[in-house]
């Protein structure tokens, strides 16, 4: 079926379904010619795009806190299992996608296929959450650069990278997807080189030729770790716990892949281009992520004091497991090209966060979600209003130049994997009432652009996952009860 035929098919389904209601109308309606946005990502762009807002920090650093937690088999495995619950909630929305490719993201097809109410609630979720983590990756950038010097106040730094992210995004969609491409395509072979790196280093090719194989697999360390294991005093629950939180950890590191949902309004041929940016994306982020950590694993011990963990504070490279690698082998040099990847990391991560933020306050706005003026756009494309409003956002970084605002910057923080998993389940759902919806009007999957595998169990499965990692998400509060953390 053309892509002609679609669209006048789905017209016919809008004007037999409509609804004498103002609200609901606003929020079936397309954008006006002069407040719509331009179609100029390319496939090979949407990947990278998504691509750099999902692979950052959660993988070059936090996964020091899983591994420590749950040992190399327990993070190979926590890692494995959400990344294919990632892929689910993936193929779903390329699914709808590629079927109806609006300009209002995700939170449209929540509003179409489900509930108004819940399009509204899954709009401003989302945009909560790229309030708060393109502040956060500006912070992390200034950390970094504090790794090489103090001299200059990290507030100056952050106020640099700010401003250089706000003039990338409005330059419009082309230069935009066109930087963000060789960002991340450096993120990419960076990321190579660093599993190269582990590999070479586990097979002996180290200043000490010392071939690791799986060594830290074995006892004292183990494959699995024991977390909280002098407080609930028994091992079998402490490798239970152990595991889990690495579920939590790896849903922060995946959770920004499902922003190719957003770009979709700015996509050229989106129900060819969807579907192949998709599957891209998945085999990407299965090769970094789980081969990432499979990689730490083998080359670092998950007791290794040096290892970045939670309740510890250091700077850039230091707290990366490819450094301790490199250190616990006697490399020194790589430091601070690890480093200045880590700068392009995040950097990256901030500038595609910034344009999904923006995005989404212009869907929501174009939906009558949100007030008229963020769904203007210029002469660019570039929703203007809503890209300066998401900017000035950014300034919760400047929490982070003193101790005690930094305690309530990191509650912020705290909450952004929470909006994530919420908007992995609202797709799951709305992916399962779009399966309704096919099913009323008669239509079959077969027909679609896109069919996604694993359906629809998939979708419930996802759902249903998702749901339980996150209510069970800070279990550690409550060994002991910690009031600061109990809150977020």
């Amino acid at each position: 079926m053309s892509n002609k035929e679609y669209d006048e098919k789905a017209n016919v389904r809008d004007s037999a379904s409509t609804v004498n209601n103002e609200f609901h109308d606003e929020a079936l309606r397309d954008p006006s010619q002069e407040e719509s946005l331009h179609r100029g990502l390319k496939a090979r762009q949407i990947s990278m795009i998504a691509l750099g807002g999902a692979v950052g920090t959660g993988l070059i650093i936090g996964s020091g806190t899983a591994l420590q937690r749950g040992g190399p088999l327990g993070i190979l495995l926590g890692y494995s299992f959400v990344g294919f619950v990632c892929y689910l909630v993936m193929v779903a929305l390329g699914e709808m996608a590629a079927f109806l490719p609006h300009k209002k993201g995700f939170a449209g097809y929540a509003t179409r296929f489900v509930d108004p109410a819940l399009g509204f609630a899954l709009g401003w979720n989302y945009l909560m959450k790229y309030l708060i983590v393109t502040p956060n990756n500006i912070n992390a950038a200034g950390v970094v650069i504090q790794y090489w010097t103090r001299h200059v106040h990290i507030a100056i730094w952050m106020s640099i990278f700010i401003a250089f992210i706000f003039v990338v995004n409005l330059l419009g969609v082309r230069v935009f997807g066109e930087l963000e491409f060789w960002f991340s395509s450096i993120k990419v072979v960076a990321l190579i080189g660093l599993l190269l790196m582990g590999i070479i280093i586990d097979l002996g090719g180290n200043p000490q030729h010392d071939r690791i194989g799986f060594r830290y697999w074995k006892a004292p360390d183990g494959p699995m770790g024991h977390f909280l294991q002098n407080k609930v005093n028994n091992e079998s629950l402490s490798i239970f716990l152990g595991f889990w939180s690495t579920l939590t950890n790896a849903l922060f590191a995946f959770i920004g892949t499902e922003l190719i949902g957003v770009t979709v309004g700015e996509a050229e041929n989106p129900r060819r281009n969807i579907p192949i940016a998709i599957r891209r994306t998945f085999y990407r982020i299965l090769v970094f992520y789980v081969g990432g950590v499979f990689v730490i694993g083998l080359i670092v011990p998950s007791r290794d004091d040096n290892l970045f963990v939670a309740t510890k504070s250091k700077a850039g490279a230091a707290a990366s497991p490819f450094v301790v690698a490199t250190t616990l082998v006697g490399i020194k040099i790589l430091n601070h090209i690890i480093n200045a990847a880590i700068l392009i990391f995040v950097m990256s991560a901030a500038n595609s966060d910034l344009y999904i933020g923006s995005r989404t306050l212009y869907g929501l706005a174009v939906e009558g979600k949100a007030p008229r003026i963020f769904a203007k756009v210029n002469r660019r494309g570039v929703p203007f209003p809503a890209l300066v409003l998401c900017t000035l956002f950014c300034g919760l970084v400047y929490l982070n130049t003193s101790k005690s605002a930094a305690k309530v910057f990191t509650w912020f923080v705290n909450l952004v994997s929470a909006f994530g998993a919420i908007t992995w389940m609202c797709i799951a759902y709305s992916h399962i009432a779009f399966l309704r919806a096919l099913k009323a009007q008669g239509i079959s999957r077969d027909t679609l652009p896109y069919k996604a595998p694993f359906q629809p169990w998939g979708s419930w499965f996802a759902l249903f996952a998702t749901g339980i990692i996150t209510i069970f998400k800070g279990f550690d509060t409550f060994i002991p009860f910690t009031q600061d953390t109990f809150v977020t």
